[in-house]
């Protein structure tokens, strides 16, 4: 299996430098009540998630898939998909990643975000 984390890691923690102290990246995880993938999600990823040079660059907020957008979120669409993870910049949508890949690809998937999120303000907007 592809290892994608060592490299993305170091790429996310230089990164952790030279955010903005304006900018609020959170990712967002769309789920519902009985997702499968959610729950492996929840046993590989959610209790070091906040430890990582990821989860602090963008903290974890959850929501769930059937209720209303919350109003300070804008969305390029609607999830439909479970579970479904936002990376948002001040509220706004700037990737996603829809399902679960496993914990190998979801660090290097969510590396890749980071990165590309942080390389300019006005690139994804």
């Amino acid at each position: 299996m592809i290892n994608l984390r060592a490299p993305v890691f170091t790429a996310v923690a230089v990164l952790l430098h030279v955010a903005t102290a304006n900018a609020e990246m959170t990712l967002i995880m769309a789920e519902e009540h009985g997702c499968v993938w959610c729950e492996r999600w929840n046993e590989e990823i959610a209790p070091i998630h906040p430890k990582t040079a990821e989860g602090k660059l963008a903290p974890l907020r959850r929501i769930d898939v059937h209720d209303p957008v919350p109003e300070d979120l804008t969305f390029k669409s609607r999830p439909h998909f479970t579970p479904t993870f936002i990376l948002v910049d001040d509220g706004v949508e700037i990737s996603r990643i829809e399902g679960y890949p496993g914990e190998d690809f979801f660090w290097g998937l969510l590396g890749l975000m980071l990165q590309e999120a942080t390389k300019s303000p006005d690139s994804y907007r």
